[in-house]
């Protein structure tokens, strides 16, 4: 787990929102506080794409909805005059980037111990900080999946063209 403060707010804000940068990511969930407090829940709600004589029953193929569909809901609630007055998303790497980082890391561990690569984003009005973390499906000894998905997005900001500092 690291902490990477964002030294240009809005030129990452510009590629999160604007850009496809992000799109290799999956909204678990969103706070964004501007003249209310919007939440969102990323989770995929299966009966929505089951049961009507119409739907061909094709569930998503993710837990959570992609970044690059909720993108433009984000983008349109963060928008306007006025800065937000903070937010948070959490975002969780796409599974088959997991099993690339850990196949090119010759990790020890497989996908299937990994439940996700997540980054979390905070924005507090000034300052805004993205941390990583790893969940797991159980204890495991090995701090190798930690530490591949920390060089991954450190590398992935550099990049990205996003400038920042390890706190």
């Amino acid at each position: 787990m690291k902490a990477y403060q964002i030294k240009d707010v809005k030129n990452f804000m510009s590629r999160l929102l604007g850009t496809s940068a992000f799109d290799s990511f999956l909204l678990a969930e969103a706070s964004i506080t501007t003249y209310n407090t919007f939440v969102i829940d990323g989770h995929i709600e299966k009966g929505f794409f089951t049961g009507d004589v119409n739907d061909d029953n094709i569930l998503p193929p993710y837990e959570f909805s992609k970044w690059a569909d909720m993108r433009q809901i984000c983008f349109d609630l963060i928008k306007g005059r006025r800065t937000p007055v903070r937010f948070k998303l959490v975002l969780h790497l796409m599974p088959e980037q997991i099993g690339e980082i850990l196949k090119n890391g010759n990790a020890n561990v497989t996908l299937s111990d990994i439940k996700a690569f997540v980054l979390n984003i905070k924005y507090d009005g000034s300052m805004l900080t993205c941390i990583t973390a790893t969940a797991f499906y159980t204890f495991l000894p090995d701090k190798t999946p930690d530490k591949l998905w920390d060089e991954f997005f450190s590398h992935f900001l550099v990049e990205k063209e996003i400038a920042f500092e390890e706190t």
